[in-house]
């Protein structure tokens, strides 16, 4: 579940946590999508903030049950984008459309 434009989205690939997330602090996100379902090795969070600005990658860390997990800082003001890739560089950007998260003051 995560928030985006003040709407509660529920998609089962991606949680985040705290959302929408709070400026200044950390966020967790947790990919359970088609790259982590296709047996990746590792999968990366690349994020930027506010329409992509300040890109970043992160590693995100195996969990038991298959998911990927990374704590992402919250730096921008309105909303964290966010979308995975792989090791050998498969992307899974939502379509397209990629994925976000609201900002709160």
């Amino acid at each position: 579940m995560f928030v985006i434009k003040g709407k509660q989205i529920l998609d089962d690939r991606v949680d985040v946590c705290p959302s929408p997330a709070f400026k200044g602090r950390d966020v967790l996100i947790r990919y359970k999508g088609l790259l982590a379902k296709s047996g990746a090795d590792r999968v990366f969070c690349h994020y930027g903030y506010d329409g992509w600005k300040n890109i970043n990658t992160v590693e995100m860390r195996r969990e038991p049950d298959g998911s990927f997990v990374a704590s992402v800082p919250v730096n921008g003001q309105s909303e964290i984008n966010f979308c995975f890739k792989d090791s050998a560089n498969n992307w899974d950007n939502n379509s397209g459309w990629n994925w976000a998260t609201d900002i709160r003051h």
